[in-house]
């Protein structure tokens, strides 16, 4: 090895300059203090009041210590487990899982192909198929249970994944309420609250109201975690040129001031309680007044925000695998793989939506299966090369010679698996086998493979005393 040599082992992706992350955080302090956010908890305001804060009425103005302060007590990582309690996710710098999205109203009906409302059983489906998958590495619901109570789906969603699935899980909760009993669940699942506090398998998804708001129910959910010391994804979602300013300087600096002020709050309440940055800034097609998730503004603004993390050394949550497209087609694969590749590329720790089309609204299990095949290609690109003895081959060079061949040699067994990517549902076929084979398209072949899973996938079951407590605590809300 050379003295003093510096050597790159991955692939990554720079976006903007320190003094510009500084620049942001500047405009951040400038815009809490002066212009403030509007706080709708009298328990967040009376928090607020008392450390510092300028407090009239709902309108808050957060001076720049207090922002430190909670900077400084927020964990740098957080580690999340599985359904088991083992180790499952680690978020820190340099790491990055992939998932599902959540709560689509609609989905693309595996047997007719045809889009319909969401149901339950679509949320059981996309946890088994999830769980199978071998770059899924945590589960969102992929589907609203549109066929349950409304007040309730969002428990039965829960169920639904935590007995589907034994990988981390993301949810969703539309209030307190339905948050106090999908923990009770968790805490079932887990052996008691002690322990999932010690190992939590699962991350509570809130939002702030943009522009600079924050509900009543976000923030009860968010100080009910804090307390509890579980964790939670507090984002926004501002759009381009309608809750945030058009310019991407400008709606990035109203996202950040809207999570730092979340993260005030919530570390206002308990010190340490782990918070996880992040969020989505996907501009308004002004043509067509969708909220676009497969623009290239949106998934810039993502690999800021991942960065902007990596800057204030807070986990981070952002988004990919998702497209505008409203079937399973060319589309869906081209913003799909283009937006996995720019997330993985800026290191972001939790990538969600992993199965989305149609801007948001509509799941698609053919596109879940697809993103696990492109996560498994960036994860190749990303990884970059080793660059030593043993992959210079210098030695396996001179034996072959000019003229030689690299097959037969010993070397070439002992290291392709690891240096050569194979996929598993791509098509790497010369025509005529291709065509021996069906002919199948890239679509067709997506729909066999979920169709595999859901039909041959067993997952070892949690104890029926377990089963039974869980069903109980989410019944009771039908």
């Amino acid at each position: 090895m050379r003295a003093n040599a510096n050597f790159q082992k991955t692939v990554g992706l720079n976006t903007i300059s320190y003094d510009q992350f500084e620049e942001l955080h500047f405009a951040s302090l400038e815009t809490l203090e002066r212009v403030g956010v509007k706080v709708f908890d009298e328990e967040a305001l009376e928090l607020l009041k008392k450390a510092g804060a300028m407090v009239d009425g709902n309108l808050v103005r957060i001076p720049p210590s207090m922002v430190k302060e909670a900077l400084a007590s927020a964990p740098c990582r957080v580690s999340i487990s599985n359904r088991d309690g083992e180790c499952a996710m680690r978020l820190e710098k340099g790491r990055s899982y992939y998932g599902t999205g959540s709560d689509t109203p609609y989905t693309i009906d595996i047997e007719s192909g045809e889009r319909r409302a969401a149901k339950k059983q679509d949320v059981v489906n996309a946890a088994k198929i999830s769980d199978s998958l071998s770059n899924i590495d945590f589960v969102m619901s992929l589907a609203l249970a549109g066929d349950v109570p409304t007040d309730a789906s969002y428990v039965q969603q829960f169920e639904a994944m935590v007995l589907n699935t034994k990988k981390p899980i993301v949810y969703t909760a539309g209030n307190l309420k339905d948050l106090v009993d999908i923990v009770r669940m968790a805490e079932v699942v887990a052996g008691g609250a002690e322990k999932l506090r010690k190992n939590p398998f699962l991350i509570l998804y809130d939002e702030p109201s943009s522009p600079l708001q924050h509900s009543k129910e976000a923030v009860e959910k968010l100080l009910y975690l804090a307390e509890k010391k579980l964790p939670v994804i507090y984002i926004p979602a501002v759009m381009m040129g309608a809750t945030g300013p058009v310019t991407a300087a400008g709606a990035i600096t109203v996202a950040n001031c809207e999570i730092l002020s979340g993260l005030v709050i919530h570390q206002l309440k308990s010190k340490g309680a782990p918070f996880i940055y992040g969020g989505g800034i996907p501009p308004l097609d002004m043509r067509t007044s969708i909220c676009s998730y497969g623009a290239p503004e949106e998934h810039l603004n993502c690999a800021i925000l991942i960065q902007m993390a990596q800057y204030y050394d807070l986990p981070v949550f952002t988004t990919a695998g998702c497209s505008d497209s409203q079937s399973f087609d060319q589309q869906a694969g081209m913003e799909a793989g283009f937006n996995l590749l720019s997330s993985s590329l800026a290191g972001g720790n939790l990538i969600h939506d992993l199965g989305y089309i149609g801007a948001g609204t509509t799941s698609s299990m053919e596109m879940l299966v697809l993103c696990n095949e492109i996560v498994g290609m960036a994860k190749q690109y990303v990884k970059g090369i080793d660059i030593n003895s043993e992959t210079l081959a210098l030695d396996i060079i001179e034996k072959v010679g000019p003229g030689g061949d690299f097959l037969s040699q010993e070397h070439t067994l002992d290291n392709f698996k690891e240096h050569i990517w194979h996929p598993e549902l791509l098509n790497r076929q010369v025509y005529e086998n291709w065509e021996g084979e069906g002919g199948k398209t890239l679509g067709k072949r997506a729909n066999e493979m979920v169709k595999d899973i859901l039909n041959s996938h067993t997952l070892e079951e949690l104890p029926q005393d377990v089963v039974r407590k869980v069903k109980e605590i989410s019944s009771n809300r039908l």
